[in-house]
């Protein structure tokens, strides 16, 4: 049990390391982002996804929620594996939104993205 726990450690710590490493005001943003994901979905498991932080509910199961930094744009997105309803009279699933800041309505919004994409 002690090994899973120092893996999920070094995950953790991974994430950590990489929002810090971005410029600002990306490390604030993602910073609140990895607290609000996290809040919303206490089980998930931070881990370093294609460069960038993921969530997931095991470290071995598929990431489901992430965001990234790319060029000065501060991405946040659901994969494939998220639980997303299609946008209403479309085959479109919402996906991907751009952040520039996090307000609080805003991080709201973000953490009923997560309890819906997990669910």
């Amino acid at each position: 049990m002690a090994i899973k726990s120092d893996k999920s450690e070094k995950d953790l710590q991974a994430v950590l390391e990489k929002i810090a490493g971005m410029p600002e005001p990306y490390a604030t943003i993602g910073a609140r982002l990895h607290e609000t994901i996290i809040g919303a979905g206490p089980k998930l498991k931070p881990r370093i996804w294609y460069g960038m932080p993921g969530y997931a509910t095991g470290r071995s199961t598929p990431v489901v929620v992430f965001f990234r930094l790319d060029d000065g744009v501060m991405t946040l997105g659901l994969s494939e594996h998220a639980t997303v309803d299609r946008e209403a009279g479309t085959t479109l699933r919402p996906c991907a939104w751009y952040l520039d800041e996090l307000d609080d309505a805003t991080a709201a919004k973000v953490a009923e993205l997560v309890r819906v994409a997990f669910g």
